[in-house]
């Protein structure tokens, strides 16, 4: 199933799925966790899911959202993320997973280095926090000066 908002990935390869089950009622159970706590997709993603289970007539379904443990991009698989730059979207660099606590940096310490999803030029600029997505940051890249989307790291 398609991510509304990037369709060339599915909610399973962004980590959205999280898990297909069957409870102990006998009644199917998807259980997906938003990129982050109030993403505008999710009802939408529910919705089709509902849908999807109706048209394949597999019966009783209850669809839950949770939020822990949080989505991170560390959950998007590497397909994603190459098809994420193949329709000119820069994947998230980086990883997020950490095993330790941390501080929350508001700043950070060096500036990220993002390549271009097109040309592969690092010599890139942000322009805005957020791009055509809350969870999408605007860059342009200086090279072939085309702007495009960076998928934020969570």
């Amino acid at each position: 199933m398609p991510d509304p908002e990037i369709p060339v990935v599915s909610i399973r390869e962004l980590g959205i799925l999280r898990d297909v089950r069957h409870g102990d009622d006998g009644v199917l159970e998807v259980v997906i966790t938003p990129t982050y706590s109030g993403c505008p997709a999710m009802s939408q993603i529910a919705e089709d899911i509902a849908q999807a289970i109706d048209h394949a007539a597999l019966g009783a379904h209850r669809i839950e959202t949770v939020l822990a443990p949080a989505w991170t991009t560390d959950w998007i698989t590497d397909e994603a993320r190459e098809k994420l730059r193949r329709y000119g979207i820069a994947p998230p660099s980086g990883t997020c997973g950490s095993t330790t606590e941390k501080p929350i940096r508001f700043v950070p310490y060096k500036k990220e280095v993002i390549a271009c999803p097109r040309c592969g030029s690092t010599h890139t600029e942000k322009l805005a926090q957020f791009g055509s997505t809350a969870c999408k940051a605007l860059y342009r890249c200086i090279d072939c000066r085309e702007p495009f989307d960076y998928f934020k790291p969570y």
